[in-house]
């Protein structure tokens, strides 16, 4: 057990700042990571929503690719939202054919499924191995999981209502092992319960 897990988030792109609020407020010190060197000062890593194609090009310019796939593969614990979703994902649809993939979880995401920005959508969703009632999900411009292999746990999925068209039924939350990842901002709203939940994944490594 990891008293105080130290737990980088990725600084290219994104929403650096709330992931890190969002990380103190639940026990954990938290950091930014920008430079290859610094992945192996922390516990975890959070990468977090911006533009995956934009993130996926900087992890190259900044030599940082590499080093985080091979982080991953000996088992680092990541969370990704929206973005870093797509970027922990196996496959890509409707990305760019250059975009580079992490490959930390076996899926098969669908990039910007919920529509342009202009159409963000909220949901409240019961998230398996969270406490405390539905939790409100923001998506912007999300992706969601078109398929998921046996290792892959669905965590949660948007409710099959009239409001959610044709995102009802559709997965927005996984873990697969120490890799967690949702298609929603859970940094937007306040609710820090999975930053809990990937906190206490680090801690207990």
């Amino acid at each position: 057990m990891v008293a105080e897990p130290h737990i980088g988030v990725l600084a290219l792109q994104g929403d650096v700042r709330e992931h890190v609020v969002s990380l103190e407020e639940c026990g954990a010190r938290a950091s930014p990571v920008r430079r290859a060197g610094e992945l192996s000062t922390v516990d975890g890593i959070v990468i977090p929503g911006g533009e995956s194609t934009t993130m996926s090009r900087l992890l190259e310019a900044f030599d940082l690719l590499e080093p985080l796939r091979r982080h991953l593969a000996e088992g680092m614990p990541a969370y990704g939202s929206c973005a870093g979703m797509i970027l922990l994902a196996g496959k890509v649809l409707d990305g760019r054919p250059d975009q580079h993939q992490l490959g930390a979880l076996d899926m098969i995401v669908r990039r910007n499924a919920f529509g342009r920005q202009v159409d963000s959508f909220e949901e409240d969703l019961d998230v398996t191995g969270v406490g405390g009632g539905p939790m409100h999900a923001v998506f912007i411009r999300a992706p969601w999981v078109e398929s998921v292999e046996p290792a892959v746990e669905v965590l949660a999925r948007v409710p099959e209502t009239p409001a959610a068209g044709r995102a009802a039924g559709r997965i927005v939350a996984v873990r697969q092992g120490s890799v967690l990842a949702t298609a929603f901002h859970s940094e937007l709203t306040g609710d820090r319960r999975m930053h809990e939940l990937f906190a206490g994944m680090v801690g207990a490594r």
